[in-house]
């Protein structure tokens, strides 16, 4: 490959343009730029009163990257004067991209309505599986065998059920232990949401039109949390799909919750004493504050509006974090879609905590120093 590169090109090189510049860190600062051949720096010999140019060379690499870093998104002019045929040609190939990317947007709309095409084959399976979760249909012998089958596959030392008795029972607190068993839901679950989440019967999904989302359903038999006897999340795809291919977030709506008295898991109350400054009598006040909870998932958060962000009326740390909730919230909501759901029964046994540390990369975790690990 080297045969083919012009080396002798006298001090007139082309300097890097945002054209052929990847937007990656510079080679000096990703040290892909020291020479292959070691040089008297790199001797076995210990240096002797040789200067240290460790911060030097630090300043120089930051200096480079900055300079990089700000011919990004600026043109250089390199496309602008090429000649007019070529530019002909460069035309031409952003016509057939929006071909290409016209053929996307019909792939992810078709990909859309077969998932919803398999939705409605599995609605008699999961009417099923609600059944027999709440004792209200029992297993037949061929289920139990198949699943039998499955365990002993997973697992070759599984021992058969005894066949001296039919009776089967529902099985309790099923959700609440699926859920706890998702490692994203269950950081949001606390001892307090516990208690209502034990009155989940039942998740479901259906699909939104005319705009592209998905609805979640979670229905709950009668408690003493709140009223509701279903609560909804819906989210909401943009109408094209995304520069990636996929389709992009674009909001989620929640349902509101009609807490019983005293009874709101998402805030938390403290009784505090004031006095009056004229009368000097003193009287007890319950005040409420925010309170981390699962139930908090059914109020999203809302993303900005373009024109907020365009006039800079946020501030840039508030919405790196606005940024970072709308990405977990998304997040949790495509698990529950299409983890949890369909895999109920695995999250409920702990077999589905396997694979998904299977699919977690090293390079998603970092070293933590002790310091950090103290604090």
């Amino acid at each position: 490959m080297s045969s083919s590169l012009p080396i002798n090109q006298g001090p007139d090189l082309t300097a890097p343009t945002p054209q052929n510049t990847p937007l990656q860190h510079a080679p000096i600062t990703a040290g892909l730029s020291r020479p292959t051949v070691p040089d008297i720096t790199e001797s076995d010999e210990p240096e002797e009163d040789g200067p240290d140019t460790t911060d030097l060379q630090g300043a120089l690499a930051g200096l480079v990257h900055g300079r990089l870093a700000g011919l990004l998104g600026k043109s250089s002019g390199y496309v602008e004067n090429l000649p007019t045929e070529v530019k002909r040609s460069l035309e031409g190939l952003k016509g057939l991209q929006v071909k290409q990317t016209a053929l996307q947007n019909q792939y992810k709309m078709e990909c859309l309505e077969l998932e919803k095409k398999y939705l409605d084959l599995n609605k008699p399976l999961y009417e099923r599986r609600l059944a027999i979760i709440t004792g209200t249909a029992n297993p037949t012998p061929e289920e139990i065998q198949a699943g039998e089958e499955q365990s002993l596959k997973d697992d070759p030392s599984y021992e058969k059920l005894s066949t001296d008795s039919s009776d089967t029972a529902p099985i309790p607190e099923f959700w609440l232990t699926a859920l706890r068993n998702h490692v994203g839901t269950s950081e949001t679950i606390t001892d307090r949401d516990a208690g209502a989440l034990k009155h989940l019967v039942d998740i479901r999904i259906t699909y939104t039109t005319p705009k592209p989302g998905f609805k979640l359903t979670f229905v709950f038999s009668s408690n003493e949390y709140f009223e509701n006897e279903e609560l909804e999340k819906t989210y909401y795809y943009q109408e094209e799909v995304g520069y990636s291919g996929d389709f992009l977030y674009d909001r989620a709506i929640g349902t509101t919750i009609k807490w019983k008295e005293d009874k709101d898991l998402t805030k938390e109350f403290e009784i505090k004493k004031q006095r009056n400054k004229n009368t000097n009598r003193t009287r007890l006040v319950r005040k409420a504050r925010p309170a981390e909870s699962f139930f908090n998932f059914f109020t999203p958060p809302v993303p900005p509006t373009q024109e907020s962000i365009d006039n800079d009326e946020i501030d840039e740390d508030v919405l790196d974090e606005l940024d970072e909730k709308l990405e977990m919230d998304y997040q949790l909501g495509e698990d529950i879609k299409e983890k949890i759901i369909p895999k109920a029964v695995d999250y409920f046994t702990g077999k589905a905590l396997e694979y998904d540390m299977m699919d977690e990369d090293d390079d998603d975790y970092e070293d933590i120093d002790d310091d950090d690990d103290e604090d």
